[in-house]
């Protein structure tokens, strides 16, 4: 699976994982200047900002270790826009879906409230 595939791909499964447990899909792959933020669900009262990491190997680490503060100031931004655009009043959290997805199995790792703003 390329590099591009495997992403959708893993947007796609960690929508599934999320909805399973109850997340309700808001908006998906935002964009502002040359940042995106992949998912953006409601848990509840959240308003849910979610990164998504798929990698077909655990060796290197695990995916949501790809998640650096540079990384996460970018999604902070995106999601700062978002909310003024949207003119959006409640709490916003920020969560990581981790995904290590090969021939052998898949694993889903979902860190709620992984970062704050």
């Amino acid at each position: 699976m390329k590099k591009e595939e495997l992403g959708v791909w893993g947007e796609n499964e960690a929508l599934a994982f999320l909805s399973n447990k109850g997340f309700r899909l808001i908006d998906r792959n935002i964009r502002f200047k040359k940042y995106e933020v992949d998912l953006v669900l409601e848990d509840g009262d959240d308003l849910v900002v979610v990164e998504v990491k798929a990698r077909c190997t655990g060796q290197i680490g695990e995916p949501w270790r790809a998640v650096t503060k540079s990384k996460q100031r970018q999604i902070i931004t995106v999601a700062d826009r978002y909310v003024q655009e949207h003119q959006i009043d409640r709490n916003v959290r920020f969560d990581i879906v981790s995904i290590v997805h090969n021939q052998y199995q898949t694993s889903i790792e979902h860190i709620a409230d992984a970062f704050s703003a």
